[in-house]
């Protein structure tokens, strides 16, 4: 992926064979040119309908407006115009003295499913001398749904599955447990009951970027090595943290997380690493599962 420091300057070269310390700053002086500031970028589509730039830059300042035609390339987007997205308008306009525009691009929210990584290719349409071969025409928009975010559905019965039941908790498949809003922390819930009764864990959620929502854990403890050993380890704590050598995430779409988790022993040595999925459901849901035993 290109990346284009957007201005009236582009350094293309560097000077070579200085005498002494002493340089002199190089700037761009050769032909017009006219491109896509990236060749890929990623949107996060909301229900509240924002409307995404995608910057186009010019070589050089001119003193009159330049106005050129952008187009969809079908060969290269899955993404349907008037479904998925619309393209606000087909020309964009650099200002005379300026070296940078927009095409804007708006995603519709309510067509676009929850796992969808849709593509819009798009090419400008501009003379072939203005072209820079360097850099092409062309550029992909990728989008992405973005479910609202509420801590609230994150709480209440949960079900957890952990690959940890397969190797220490052979006559469990799945657990049951609640979950609250942490009240010391924001976007942070509490996971009573995790593993073992009484050792709850404290999951935060990472809102920094939509298109990474992540989950993140200090580490804890989770249980104690007589419980999930049949004996006495170290201290006689079952310790967890999260590696970050692997993704863990969460889903505001289907309310659920899935987290990689370590277990250790202090002094001893390492359990394992495994995968623990979390699925929050109704209290309707709940109740049916605690009929059948859970």
């Amino acid at each position: 992926m290109k990346k284009l420091f957007i201005g009236c300057i582009a350094v293309i070269a560097v000077l070579m064979g200085l005498a002494g310390c002493d340089s002199e700053r190089t700037t761009y002086e050769g032909p017009n040119y006219l491109m896509f500031s990236d060749t890929l970028y990623r949107y996060a589509v909301q229900e509240t309908g924002e409307v995404f730039n995608v910057p186009v830059s010019a070589t050089v300042p001119v003193d009159y407006d330049r106005t050129f035609a952008v187009e969809v390339v079908d060969s290269i987007s899955d993404a349907v115009e008037g479904k998925h997205y619309k393209l606000l308008s087909n020309t964009v306009t650099i200002k005379a003295g300026e070296c940078a525009a927009n095409v804007q691009v708006q995603g519709i929210y309510d067509n676009i499913g929850i796992n969808d990584y849709l593509t819009v290719g798009l090419r400008l349409i501009i003379p072939k001398e203005e072209q820079w071969s360097l850099y092409g025409i062309d550029s992909k928009v990728v989008l992405q749904k973005a479910c609202p975010f509420d801590i609230n559905s994150f709480t209440g019965y949960c079900k957890v599955t952990s690959t940890f039941f397969n190797d220490y908790m052979q006559n469990v498949t799945m657990r049951l447990i609640k979950t609250e809003v942490n009240p010391e922390k924001e976007n942070s819930v509490i996971l009573h009951d995790l593993y073992y009764k009484g050792y709850d864990i404290v999951l935060d959620f990472d809102r920094k970027n939509l298109l990474e929502p992540l989950v993140n854990m200090e580490e804890q403890v989770c249980g104690n090595t007589s419980e999930a050993f049949g004996t006495i380890y170290g201290d006689g704590n079952l310790l967890m943290y999260q590696p970050t050598m692997y993704t863990s995430y969460y889903s505001s779409c289907e309310n659920f997380v899935l987290q990689y988790v370590t277990i250790y022993v202090d002094g001893v040595g390492t359990v394992g690493t495994y995968v623990n999925i979390l699925e929050w459901i109704s209290d309707a849901e709940a109740e049916k599962l605690k009929e059948q035993g859970y």
